[in-house]
């Protein structure tokens, strides 16, 4: 999974993301109340229980309140930064929710990787092909069956259904094959920085499935493999490379597409931040004290591309992925209001698109691009020395990014 930071190498242009696997889910368990006893003379040691229990719920709800902070805006009167968001990452490529809900409703991993990746094919590349990953500062040079085998499980649980796990066994096996992170010297980090790399202890015999079903299997557009980002969850639409990663250059693959089955944990999510705390993280960029936030332009997703912080003494214009850096936020998917005395307050955004994040709802239908029905065999072309495919041609593309029928 990503989220954008600096730059990370792709074919064309120098680009970087960080991926980062979130699939936890949080409960949070109130005290229950004294059960009532029986025994007078166990009144003290109920009292003192009941106390205890009074103590724990506090503690709970105030957890709570960190938890869930939309509960904490209506509970707190002081001042405070209310942001509704959508979506966990940069939003470029494929959203690995998304693709858990594509396989749940029966697509293909080859439906779901044309889904995400516009326009594009799958093809093969020759056995024997080496990643070099650099693990604890070392560079280990691991095949590449080997490397994929270790990196599906440590991206996405091993409990999701086939489709979805080779889904991600291409795309994490293209990705290796085309970033440079580490220029002649190495490949990949075996990190966040590039795909998470667990090794062989990671392995497990559904993922193995997930590699081995897919074995040389890659993303290709026009006969080359390209860049494969992917992320946690899209919010519902994913984002073009350009917006997700300012300065990229466009790529016909990695443009924005809806993705009506994305249903994570961080699908939708409200933060609250005080004002002093939201001061906090915003220093050396806010003027005087904090006003509130102004987003100016948004993406097609509607990612934030800018913002300009609003302080007493002046505005200072940033970047939507530095302003979610700073404030701590899932994605740049999101909404800011103010909580203040007179209730939630919108803050001006001059982007002109709706004030609530979007959330498509599942319809039904196939995704854009080449959509092979679940059990149909692959027939990849195979990609050459030279990086292009051999064997027979891709369809021509389209100029709306799918393939033009023949």
């Amino acid at each position: 999974m990503l989220a954008a930071q600096g730059s990370w190498p792709v074919p064309i242009r120098p680009i970087q993301g960080v991926m980062g696997p979130r699939y936890h889910r949080v409960l949070v368990l109130l005290g229950a109340p004294a059960r009532p006893s029986a025994l007078p003379g166990r009144r003290a040691v109920d009292l003192a229980l009941a106390a205890a229990l009074l103590l724990a719920a506090a503690v709970s709800l105030a957890a709570a309140l960190a938890v869930s902070p939309g509960l904490a805006a209506l509970a707190s009167p002081t001042p405070a930064l209310v942001v509704r968001g959508a979506g966990d990452g940069h939003g470029v490529g494929m959203s690995q929710e998304g693709a858990l809900g594509y396989a749940e409703h029966g697509y293909d991993y080859r439906a779901i990787l044309a889904h995400y990746y516009t326009g594009t094919a799958l093809g093969r590349v020759s056995p024997g092909r080496i990643v070099k990953v650099l693990v604890h500062g070392k560079v280990g040079r691991i095949p590449l069956e080997s490397y994929v085998r270790g990196v599906v499980p440590a991206e996405v649980p091993s409990s999701w259904p086939l489709a979805a796990l080779e889904a991600q066994a291409v795309a994490s096996r293209t990705y290796a094959l085309t970033t440079h992170a580490g220029g002649s010297r190495f490949d990949v980090y075996s990190d966040t920085r590039s795909q998470v790399y667990g090794g062989r202890a990671a392995e497990t015999a559904p993922t193995n499935a997930a590699v081995a079903a897919t074995a040389g299997q890659v993303v290709t557009y026009s006969g080359r493999p390209v860049t494969t980002y992917f992320f946690a969850s899209s919010g519902g639409m994913t984002e073009s490379v350009q917006n997700g990663f300012p300065g990229a250059a466009p790529e016909p693959w990695l443009v924005a597409v809806a993705d009506p089955y994305d249903a994570g944990f961080l699908h939708a999510w409200t933060l609250t931040i005080g004002l002093p705390e939201a001061s906090r993280r915003l220093r050396g960029l806010l003027r005087g004290s904090l006003r509130g936030i102004e987003v100016l332009r948004r993406g097609a997703s509607p990612r934030i591309l800018s913002a300009a912080i609003l302080g007493s003494k002046g505005r200072t214009l940033l970047s939507g992925a530095e302003l979610a850096a700073r404030l701590g936020l899932y994605d740049t998917l999101a909404w800011f209001s103010l909580q203040g005395p007179h209730g939630l307050q919108p803050e001006p955004d001059r982007s002109g698109v709706p004030s609530s994040p979007a959330s498509p709802a599942p319809v039904p239908g196939a995704p854009s691009g080449p959509s092979p029905s679940p059990g149909a065999p692959a027939t990849p072309a195979r990609v050459g020395p030279d990086g292009g495919t051999e064997g027979a041609p891709r369809p021509p593309v389209g100029r709306e990014g799918g393939t033009a029928a023949g």
